[in-house]
């Protein structure tokens, strides 16, 4: 059974089935009723590709994400196909890996799908050379494409993102003000999340008038406890360091173990900032101050942003939200 079977049973047209499907007001309530009555009867379900043809819509919203094991990852996830669902679209998930020519397959495959929209989970899809990311840009000339948390400057590509560099400058410079000016930025990846944050670490030591040294900025992959022997080595070898500021709250737990094994007393000899406020952050004593970078809200903008965009209605290209400090036991200020 298919469409044209309910037309013919119905003594209708293929138009009026497809109008009846797509729940217009240009067919009759006696016209609608013999053709919802003929489907209910013959089981008839809409082939989800036939409908979208017909339609020129899939009601899909394609997800990428770089691994999607991440837990700020998998919490953005969560809060976009939640929102997505609530309007009625479902999703369909891709696990990019970091590699470029990974992603460039994975959309391909997304946009194969005849998705109405791509989603760009994480920052680590804005590439510093320009040139790769002329896929992204490629991509938006079929459907928009949306960033959680990275900016890309072209036509049909939007994003909502948190000011990372403004938000590291500003704690950072506290701690300074309090009078740790050996501060260690510990971060994970050269993303454009990354970038900013890197940025507004050394713009908190230009303003104070500070040398900053090359060894207080570091970048390490490992899990908890290898950052945390990391940081032992590098404290005996590299530089004794009297703070940490992290790019996510599991290396902030790595430089709470850290301080923990050095017997430092925290928070007055030694001060930790995380950032993403991660329950990570509350699984230690003292617990973890950190950054809250407003993820919930950052996902449901993100979601409306899409809606308006398909309904045809005026979007900004950037929606930029400042981080909120969550002052814990790690920190004096």
């Amino acid at each position: 059974m298919n469409i044209y079977d309910i037309s013919k049973k119905a003594g209708v047209s293929i138009a009026t089935v497809s109008r009846v499907m797509n729940g217009s007001d240009k067919v009759s309530e006696k016209t609608r009723k013999k053709v919802l009555d003929i489907m209910k009867e013959t089981g008839y379900t809409p082939n989800a590709f036939a409908r979208g043809l017909t339609f020129n819509t899939m009601s899909t919203i394609g997800l990428l994400c770089a691994d999607c094991s991440d837990h700020f990852l998998a919490t953005a996830i969560s809060y976009l196909e939640k929102g997505f669902r609530a309007n009625g679209y479902d999703c369909i998930l891709c696990c990019t890996g970091y590699e470029l020519a990974t992603r460039q397959s994975y959309l391909k495959l997304i946009l194969s799908k005849k998705v109405d929209a791509v989603v760009l989970v994480g920052s680590t899809f804005i590439e510093e050379n320009i040139e790769d990311n002329q896929y992204l840009i490629d991509a938006s000339l079929e459907v928009p494409v949306v960033s959680v948390n990275g900016y890309l400057d072209s036509p049909n590509i939007y994003c909502t993102l948190c000011d990372d560099a403004e938000a590291i400058c500003n704690v950072t410079t506290q701690l300074i003000q309090e009078g740790f000016q050996k501060t260690l930025f510990l971060y994970r990846s050269a993303s454009y999340s990354g970038w900013h944050k890197l940025a507004g670490f050394k713009k908190a030591y230009r303003n104070a008038g500070l040398e900053l040294s090359n060894k207080q900025i570091l970048c390490h992959h490992g899990d908890i406890n290898e950052t945390k022997e990391m940081l032992l080595q590098y404290y005996e070898k590299d530089f004794k360091f009297d703070s940490v500021v992290a790019g996510d709250d599991e290396l902030g737990v790595s430089a709470h173990k850290f301080a923990k094994a050095k017997g430092f007393h925290i928070p007055d000899e030694f001060s930790i900032i995380g950032y993403n406020n991660s329950k990570v952050g509350v699984c230690c004593e003292p617990e973890l101050s950190t950054l809250d970078n407003r993820l919930e809200f950052v996902c449901s903008n993100t979601v409306q942003s899409v809606m308006n965009i398909l309904n045809g209605q005026s979007v900004p290209r950037k929606t930029m939200v400042s981080a909120e400090y969550i002052k814990r036991g790690t920190t004096n200020f």
